[in-house]
């Protein structure tokens, strides 16, 4: 039991509230989650899960889940064009898992696992709901809620994600998401026998992936420099998706192109990151997640940042004695990883618009997964 908090309300029901609540109901802290979304929905294809995400989904309690529904591996391999092998880079170890692994699931899988295990506790989940007003008494904070109902709270954990309505309320001076100048196209196909574990295109503008997601499944990927963020008609995604694999004549490249059907769910997405300064938090508020660190997927980290965040937050909140002492240390433990993976994420994404020196490249790869692989 919590000696700073008893009540918890929880705005935003994705990979991060989702966890918040999970790891508070552990400790006895009574939750509210509100979810403006009435279907409680996650967008979205694949996603890369690496050995840090392992252990944080281990800690949730749902990688038993992950590993029956997802798919992992020990390591990426990166080829030329043509398909030419440049090299094979093992997953790296990290500190509380048993063996060196990573992997990938489809969003909506993940996010079905982890509101099943929110359920699972005595978790008071609304639908379809959001805040109105939030008013910080000083020793609790008073919700007003857009169905016309109230609630008093201990705390007020904001996690509604990049275009966060409790950032621009709560912290109106906080900076704004920006686009990096690329984007990222998603599909599905089926999973084919050779792909065991990530594999990597390295063109000059463009880098094509793909990540085995389930014993049936994998999910291709594709890196592309955009000057500007323009919209896309959706009619045009598959069209757009087949001509930039026209410059990988790699053979399984190839075979891949020739596997995208109106199905395979091509999705693209302007990449925007942004990185909020500490403090994350003010008095009885306290921002996690893409709500205040959102990344590129550069180092396949975004999540686990997230989920990182509301591992310490309820850890914090479970050891200190008073709340004040639980955010600062919160936020201590937080702030230079996340740091890290927001602008480390950015610099990648810089080199390789640029063009840049694919030394430093590596190094930033190799630096973030040595840093990513200590103790929370």
């Amino acid at each position: 039991m919590s000696a700073c908090v008893n009540k918890v309300l929880i705005i935003g029901g994705g990979f991060s509230g989702m966890s918040a609540a999970i790891e508070m109901s552990k400790r006895g802290i009574k939750v509210d989650l509100i979810e403006i979304d009435k279907n409680w929905r996650t967008d979205g294809a694949g996603i890369s899960i690496g050995g840090a995400t392992i252990r944080a989904l281990r800690q949730i309690g749902v990688l038993d889940e992950f590993k029956a529904q997802g798919a992992t591996h020990a390591g990426l391999d990166v080829h030329a064009p043509d398909g030419t092998h440049l090299a094979h880079i093992p997953a790296p170890p990290v500190v509380g898992n048993e063996a060196p692994c990573e992997g990938a699931i489809m969003r909506p899988v993940l996010a079905k696992i982890l509101a099943a295990k929110t359920r699972e506790y005595d978790v008071n989940v609304r639908l379809g709901i959001t805040f109105e007003n939030i008013n910080d008494k000083g020793d609790s904070v008073e919700v007003t809620f857009t169905d016309g109902t109230r609630g008093e709270y201990d705390l007020v954990v904001g996690s509604d994600g990049l275009m966060s309505s409790a950032r621009t309320t709560l912290f109106p001076d906080a900076p704004k998401p920006s686009y990096i100048g690329q984007g990222v196209w998603r599909a599905i196909l089926p999973r084919i026998p050779e792909i065991e574990n990530i594999h990597m295109w390295m063109g000059k503008n463009v880098k094509v992936g793909v990540n085995p997601m389930s014993k049936d499944e994998m999910y291709m990927f594709i890196t592309e420099n955009r000057a500007d963020n323009e919209f896309i008609e959706p009619a045009t995604f598959k069209e757009r998706f087949i001509a930039l694999l026209e410059s990988f004549p790699a053979p399984v490249v190839q075979q891949m192109k020739g596997m995208l059907h109106e199905k395979s769910m091509i999705h693209y997405r302007p990449l925007e990151s942004m990185l909020m300064r500490a403090p994350w938090y003010s008095n009885r508020v306290v921002l996690i997640g893409d709500t205040v660190h959102a990344t590129t997927p550069h180092l396949a980290s975004g999540a686990c940042i997230g989920l990182e965040d509301a591992i310490v937050l309820a850890e914090e909140l479970d050891d200190k004695a008073t709340l004040s002492q639980a955010l600062s240390a919160f936020q201590a433990r937080r702030w230079e990883r996340c740091r890290l993976v927001v602008e480390n994420s950015g610099r990648l994404a810089e080199i390789e618009i640029e063009g840049g020196d694919k030394m430093e490249h590596a190094g930033i790869m190799r630096d973030s997964a040595i840093a990513m692989a200590q103790p929370l």
